[in-house]
């Protein structure tokens, strides 16, 4: 006899989304934009999942971020089949250099209705990507101290805008360094960037797009008044899962829309348990990798240092659950965590409705 599969029926430990809540964060999303979905550039490193992907499309968003050939990859088929002759516009988010960067030409010769650019932060390597007909932004630091030029080197950053030519596409100002937990404090911070970047872009005579902001300050950027004068998109990723990370910002309307489910393996006391959801499982990067348990309703424990297979539990009040209980664990870090899963488990409500692929995870070796 067939009947539906319930959790109980998977092997533990499971990536779970929630398409009833990733839909809810969408159009939390569009009602941050004001309806201006032309003006969010998510990053795909986050979605992965093509059925996520699809609900973004659907939203209307066209203009997206990636770090990898193979979200790009993902992202296009995905794009050919749910809104076959919409354009995509993609921005590789990182420079591309060596076997990659041949890769993203083939990729832009097999999909040649839509728009790739890559970042670059150097004249040789923006005359590389102008070559080879991709887009270029050049890549700014404000203050981040991973990649870009500094805000204030205006001569080289003239000299990759020269190089550039024709191709040039606009600039990218990640400011990711700016995630304090006080909302004011994080403005003050996030409005210094964008006067500096502002009066850049002008010197400059930028008329192309200027791309801010991941999670914890797209708000800022979306209602910054310098922006008014230019093309300007944010590109936070996470607002389309949440995580317990971004739940700590003060930014109202989103909701987490995917749990691991694990299982308890061990109750060493009635104070300590052991679920099977490790760092391989759980990502954690970002300090504790589990921030919550949402069920069963009334376990309140604490995650520990958790082992690869192993995330022990301490609890804050009451009896630990017996061995063999189901639970449902909210990610700290959501992003690394979707890619830490071959496979998705997607709900609508309580149901499950389907088993896919995490198809954009990881990374490709070799050129196509």
């Amino acid at each position: 006899m067939n009947r539906d599969l319930e959790l109980e029926d998977l092997q533990t430990p499971a990536l779970l989304i929630h398409l009833d809540r990733v839909r809810h964060n969408l159009a939390t999303m569009r009602t941050w934009l004001k309806g201006n979905v032309d003006r969010w550039r998510p990053h795909v490193k986050t979605s992965k999942v093509p059925e996520v992907l699809a609900e973004v499309l659907e939203l209307g968003v066209r203009r997206f971020k990636c770090a990898t050939t193979r979200e790009a990859e993902v992202l296009l088929d995905c794009a050919a089949t749910r809104v076959p002759g919409a354009s995509i516009d993609l921005l590789f988010a990182m420079a591309q250099h060596g076997a990659a960067l041949s890769r993203i030409r083939d990729l832009a010769a097999r999909h040649s209705g839509h728009r790739l650019a890559a970042l670059s932060e150097h004249p040789d390597h923006a005359a590389l990507l102008a070559d080879a007909g991709l887009g270029v932004f050049i890549d700014l630091d404000p203050g981040y101290h991973r990649t870009g030029i500094p805000l204030a080197e205006v001569d080289r950053i003239r000299a990759v805008q020269a190089a550039a030519g024709n191709a040039l596409r606009g600039l990218h100002c990640y400011d990711g360094h700016l995630h304090v937990d006080d909302p004011e404090e994080r403005r003050r911070a996030a409005r210094a960037v964008y006067s500096e970047f502002v009066d850049l872009a002008r010197q400059l005579d930028i008329t192309g797009e200027l791309v801010t902001s991941g999670t914890p300050t797209f708000p800022d950027a979306l209602f910054y008044e310098g922006f008014a004068d230019f093309e300007h998109t944010v590109s936070p990723g996470t607002v389309v899962y949440w995580d317990g990370r971004s739940e700590e910002l003060g930014i109202e309307g989103f909701g987490f829309a995917v749990e691991v489910l694990g299982r308890v393996v061990s109750r060493p006391t009635d104070e300590r348990f052991t679920v099977d959801a490790g760092s391989k499982a759980l990502d954690a990067a970002a300090g504790s990798p589990c921030a919550l348990l949402t069920w069963p309703v009334g376990v309140d424990a604490e995650a520990l240092t958790p082992s690869e297979e192993h995330l022990p539990f301490r609890m804050t009040s009451g009896p630990a659950p017996a061995v063999g209980t189901l639970v449902r664990l909210v990610p700290r870090h959501v992003c690394p965590t979707v890619n830490l899963a071959d496979d998705a488990v997607l709900l609508e409500g309580d149901k499950i409705v389907g088993v896919v692929a995490v198809a954009a995870r990881g990374h490709e070796t070799l050129t196509h």
